[in-house]
């Protein structure tokens, strides 16, 4: 049987050894898309668990894993990790605050749905996919920025599945009230049928105005 390709835990083995317990992974989904919110998942793995990479077979970046298997293993996540969290920014926030700073909203509230699904919970250090927060400087939290981190983090990929999976199923909703915009098949992102629908069709009011062909179909 072949092995299923997973995220790395060198980071998390690391912060183990070093005391910390309560390790929070964040990531996004729909960062570069043209309509729809901007996803974040927080996510954190016990540190006790020896069984936790085999539980875990198979998670790596969403974008490198299919609908199919980020179905299959999103609830596997969920009942794994000490806790969970899913938070986003809409349309109108990221043109409001423009891109990265509503990501960071967006991760700032998955990180609070986390702790609202358990009691007392409080991170103890935190880890985001590439993304500096500045604002983490200000929760006296430690932190690590990782390059590529949803691939070399088991933690982080976690995280971007749950935001993938419930990006993806809210783009499915959005398809149902606007369906001549495709949003089931490409979820926001620029692809040709995206263009054409926009073209014809002008933004809607789910698309991101401040995107340079959205704000350009819109003239």
């Amino acid at each position: 049987m072949r092995k299923l390709k997973t995220a790395s835990m060198d980071n998390e083995l690391q912060l183990w050894q070093n005391g910390y317990r309560r390790i929070i992974g964040l990531d996004e989904a729909g960062r570069g898309a043209w309509a729809g919110p901007v996803s974040a998942g927080a996510v954190c793995l016990p540190p006790n668990d020896p069984d936790l990479q085999l539980k875990l077979a198979g998670v790596r970046d969403s974008k490198e894993m299919t609908p199919r298997q980020r179905a299959r293993l999103v609830e596997t996540i969920k009942t794994t990790a000490i806790t969970w969290g899913v938070g986003w920014a809409t349309n109108d926030e990221i043109d409001e605050l423009r891109i990265v700073r509503a990501t960071c909203l967006a991760m700032q509230r998955a990180l609070d749905d986390a702790k609202k699904r358990l009691a007392g919970f409080t991170p103890d250090f935190i880890m985001t996919d590439s993304i500096k927060w500045a604002e983490l400087e200000l929760m006296n939290i430690p932190y690590r920025s990782i390059v590529r981190g949803d691939k070399l983090s088991l933690t982080i990929s976690a995280a971007s599945v749950i935001a993938k999976v419930w990006r993806d199923e809210y783009m499915r909703e959005l398809d149902k009230h606007y369906p001549q915009y495709f949003f089931s098949a490409h979820k926001g992102y620029g692809t040709a049928r995206h263009i054409l629908a926009l073209q014809t069709h002008r933004p809607s009011p789910l698309h991101r105005k401040s995107f340079t062909p959205v704000r350009i179909a819109g003239e």
